[in-house]
This record gives structure tokens, C-alpha cells and sequence, in this order.
């Protein structure tokens, strides 16, 4: 695995259904950065109440996505970064990553922690509120890191799984389970007894639960 591209955004105004929101999903890319305990330098976040802080420091998207996703939006421009993401990771399968397991990237240590549900700001980001739905039909979400040891990236950079967790919980398996309407205790006990599941999740799961 090799980090393709590298991409940073700054907290911006834009207009959308009439609101001016912010966002920092519009991403550029830079050839090298510095990862921290909260992400890259360089990069922002809008709304620290549901994007950024530790456990969603670094945003990473397998590049073989973009493949995907350019045979179903014909004729739409997919630079990388498009959805996003920091680190846009060549030969990464992230439907395999698991909670807990550790990847070096570059000089930094990085732990998968969640997978990224859309939201509104990526139908900004594509001027199209269906792709936030068409984001999550596809199930290609992407891995949330947290920083377990702060190191500098370069393009070209290897990305090296260094640590599978003993309890194997794929991170896509969480996307799966609150997106299903008709979840059950029986299927989320796994996840919420994950060691390394963190509270938000938690969180998450046990009130789709008593919705479910």
C-alpha cells in the first residue's frame, strides 16, 4: 500500500438551499504534511461536533473507489479527495480494516476506529443532496483513524498494516449495522462489546437500538 495523494481543506462559507454553511470538505491536494493527535496540519473542520477530534483525526479512502465511482458518475470530475478524505491510499482494501487494527503511515501511527457516514456537506460537495443516500447504498465508506503517534507524510509514502486486533470486527460492519432498520440486540452485541469501539459509537448503536 502507498499513499497516492494527500489533501487539507480550510473552513469556508458556501451557499447551499439557500443557507450559507460552512464546510472544509472542499480539499486540495499538497505533497506532504504533518500528522498530529487531531489530523493533518494544515487541515480544518467546520463542525467539531460531528467531524474532526481524535477519533476522526485522519480520513483514509482506498483509491480503487474511484474506479467504482467513475463508471456510476459518468462525466462528473473525481479528483481525488473529492469525498473528503486526507489520505486517498493505493492497494488499500478498507472494507478488511478492523476496529483496532494499526497502520504506519509514513512516520505516523494510525488506528481504525470507525467508518465515515455521509452527510449533507458531500451533497454540497457534489451540488447533489442524493448523493449523500447514493453515498451510503454503496457501502464504500472509508476508514476513520485515530493518531496514536504524530510522524510527517509524503506522497508516495508506504502504508503498512502493522497490528490485526485479536477480535476481528470489520469497521464496515458498523455502517451495516446503523443503517439497518431492523437492528436487533443479538446482531450489535458484538460490536458494543468491542474493546475497542469507542463511546460515540456506543452511543450511536444503543439509540438506533430503541429506534429499532
Amino acid at each position: 500500500m502507498n499513499i497516492l495523494s494527500i489533501q487539507i481543506g480550510r473552513a469556508k462559507s458556501f451557499d447551499w438551499k439557500g443557507e450559507a454553511v460552512a464546510t472544509a470538505i472542499f480539499k486540495s491536494p499538497v505533497p506532504a504534511a504533518t500528522i498530529g493527535k487531531l489530523g493533518l496540519s494544515g487541515d480544518q473542520q467546520a463542525d467539531l461536533t460531528v467531524h474532526g477530534g481524535p477519533d476522526k483525526a485522519v480520513y483514509g479512502y482506498s483509491a480503487v473507489h474511484y474506479h467504482w465511482w467513475k463508471a456510476q458518475l459518468p462525466g462528473v470530475d473525481l479528483p481525488y479527495g473529492v469525498f473528503g478524505e486526507n489520505l486517498t491510499i493505493e492497494g488499500f482494501d478498507d472494507s478488511a480494516a478492523c476496529l483496532g487494527d494499526l497502520y504506519r503511515a509514513g512516520g505516523a501511527v494510525l488506528e481504525a476506529v470507525q467508518p465515515r457516514l455521509p452527510c449533507s456537506k458531500l451533497g454540497l460537495r457534489f451540488n447533489d443532496p442524493a448523493m449523500v443516500k447514493r453515498f451510503a447504498s454503496a457501502g464504500r465508506f472509508g476508514v476513520y483513524f485515530r493518531v496514536l503517534e504524530d510522524g510527517p507524510v509524503k506522497v508516495g509514502d508506504r502504508v503498512e498494516k502493522i497490528f490485526s486486533h485479536a477480535e476481528a470486527f470489520p469497521v464496515y460492519e458498523l455502517a451495516r449495522l446503523y443503517f439497518d432498520p431492523g437492528l436487533t440486540e443479538a446482531a450489535a452485541a458484538r460490536a458494543l462489546s468491542h474493546p475497542a469501539l469507542n463511546d460515540n459509537w456506543r452511543e450511536m448503536l444503543s439509540k438506533r437500538l430503541k429506534k429499532a
